[in-house]
């Protein structure tokens, strides 16, 4: 395949709404990006991110030599989670309040990213907090620039407009779309992956085929969409297995990375529908899960659900994790069962009565997946009418195993 044309240690620069500098060595551009903003006069920003991988990843002593050479203060806030809350982002933007922040340097995976862009907003807005923003009080316009560090591959929200943090008293997980949020330059250097858990590799990377195939079948679903949903599905495919056997597998780092931002760049147009909507109220109510482990569960099912309204792209699509679809309306069963197949031989057998789940938690599933912020929009782009009898059947589904 054109795979192997491809020097992965070359740093490219790919343009979508976003300044993406991609390939191993990646990172080393943020003495230009520093550079950039110091030029702006910019001369203090603030860094949101997690809890240690920004230092374990190597990402951390390259930010700050050239924070340093370029004469660019920082407020540290390393404190968010997976799934982060709106406290969160509100203590952080308090701390980059304090120094005048004028830029977030955001460093992790989804959930810092997205707890960076929020604060971005909320550093032009003094009198707003993040339940104002989550719970869609007021519209932002404007945030200060942002840098997103990717050091996993699956969230594509380094290429695109979308955020999502969680409001833990009331459950919800609300996600915003601003295009004030498109981060000004993104770094997705391989390297920085290598250290991902297999478990991690595994849920990142099903992550991103969970955008695709939603953003695929949406009712806003266009032919960019679905070109980079297919492309997307087939990389995954074919280099997470060597990702898992291999953790320091440079060229199955990159290629797993590109697939996420298509993904990324995909569900920036095509935007999300059913399993995005169900996964949110399951990792609100228990954060421990894992989105994409969530995604994973609820998959099998949705696609069952939505195949009959777009056979012909969904064979397409999933050409490569369940071959020999043919494209008809009555093989929703045949390709939700060879999704779930295709999971398990990844080792991805959890189903929601393995994360704590029980038939008695749906009907409050079923009424957060109507009434979070946000997710009606979603249910309302899907293929099929997502009445709350389609809601219950597909968490109804995913309890235990199709087969």
């Amino acid at each position: 395949m054109w795979e192997k044309g491809i020097d992965v240690n070359e740093v490219r620069e790919i343009r979508t709404r976003t300044n993406t500098f991609f390939g191993v060595g990646a990172i080393q551009k943020i003495g230009e990006i520093a550079a950039s903003l110091k030029g702006q006069g910019i001369d203090h920003v603030l860094v949101v991110t997690g809890h240690g991988s920004y230092k374990s990843c190597g990402a951390w002593d390259v930010v700050t030599k050239e924070l340093q050479a370029h004469n660019v203060g920082w407020d540290l806030y390393d404190k968010v989670t997976p799934n982060p809350t709106a406290d969160q982002v509100d203590e952080a933007t308090e701390l980059g309040r304090k120094n005048k922040a004028a830029a977030v340097i955001a460093i992790g995976g989804g959930s810092p990213i997205d707890a960076g862009k929020s604060a971005a907003i909320l550093l032009k807005y003094p009198e707003k907090n993040a339940r104002d923003l989550y719970e869609f009080t007021f519209a932002p316009e404007v945030a200060v620039p942002i840098v997103a560090i990717n050091i996993t591959h699956g969230t594509g929200t380094e290429v695109n407009r979308f955020a999502v943090v969680t409001i833990p008293e009331k459950d919800y997980k609300p996600a915003i779309a601003y295009d004030c949020i498109y981060p000004t330059w993104s770094i997705d250097d391989p390297a920085l992956t290598v250290g991902l858990s297999p478990s991690q590799t595994r849920y990142v990377s099903i992550d991103a085929v969970n955008h695709v195939i939603e953003a695929a079948t949406t009712i806003a679903a266009s032919p960019y969409s679905v070109m980079l949903g297919k492309e997307t599905v087939r990389l995954v495919t074919k280099y997470l297995p060597a990702a898992i056997e291999n953790p320091a597998d440079f060229e199955a780092r990159y290629f797993l990375m590109y697939a996420a931002m298509l993904a990324g760049v995909s569900f920036d147009n095509g935007l999300l529908h059913y399993t995005h909507a169900l996964e949110h109220p399951l990792s609100a109510v228990k954060p421990e899960l894992s989105h994409g482990l969530g995604l994973a569960i609820l998959l099998p099912a949705v696609v069952e659900n939505i195949y009959g309204e777009a056979p012909e792209i969904l064979a397409d699509l999933l050409s490569a994790p369940v071959p020999g679809l043919k494209g008809t309306a009555d093989e929703g069963k045949k390709a939700a069962a060879g999704l779930e197949k295709w999971l398990f031989s990844l080792d991805v057998t959890s189903k929601l009565k393995d994360e704590g789940f029980t038939e008695d938690d749906i009907p409050r599933l079923i009424d957060l997946t109507f009434s979070t912020p946000s997710l009606s929009g979603l249910l309302g782009l899907a293929p099929t009418l997502a009445t709350k009898e389609v809601v219950e059947q597909i968490y109804r589904d995913s309890l235990i195993p199709m087969s």
